[in-house]
């Protein structure tokens, strides 16, 4: 079992930035592949970043290309999504995700966290 706790949410304007945090506890974090997604009101899940167990590759979904940055801490079982010029369409609630591989089908993650809220006002 792999236990995940984001944080970090919250509301910003649009062109700010927020990181998110995945504190991650449980079975042995650093061999999971790390993924973020994202929900907004009447839409579904949405990929946005994925992070092999070794920090050496990452995905991410067009929309977010040049604006977003994953990462991970291995020492601390935490995993980060840097969020950098965001606009109102962001606006969802973020999950992170661990999975053996990474991906971007939320049907490959096994263990999922309670997500955080992000608002970005126009």
């Amino acid at each position: 079992q792999v236990q995940l706790v984001e944080s970090g949410g919250g509301l910003v304007q649009t062109g700010g930035s927020l990181r998110l945090s995945c504190a991650a506890s449980g079975r042995t974090f650093s061999s999971n592949a790390m993924g973020w997604f994202r929900q907004a009101p009447g839409k579904e899940r949405e990929f946005v970043a994925a992070i092999s167990w070794s920090g050496t590759s990452t995905y991410y979904t067009d929309s977010v290309k040049g604006r977003f940055t994953i990462s991970r801490d291995n020492a601390k079982n935490t995993v980060y999504l840097q969020m950098n010029s965001l606009k109102p369409e962001d606006t969802a609630v973020y999950y992170c995700a661990a999975s053996f591989s990474p991906g971007v089908s939320g049907a490959q993650y096994s263990y999922w966290g309670q997500g955080t809220q992000v608002t970005v006002s126009s």
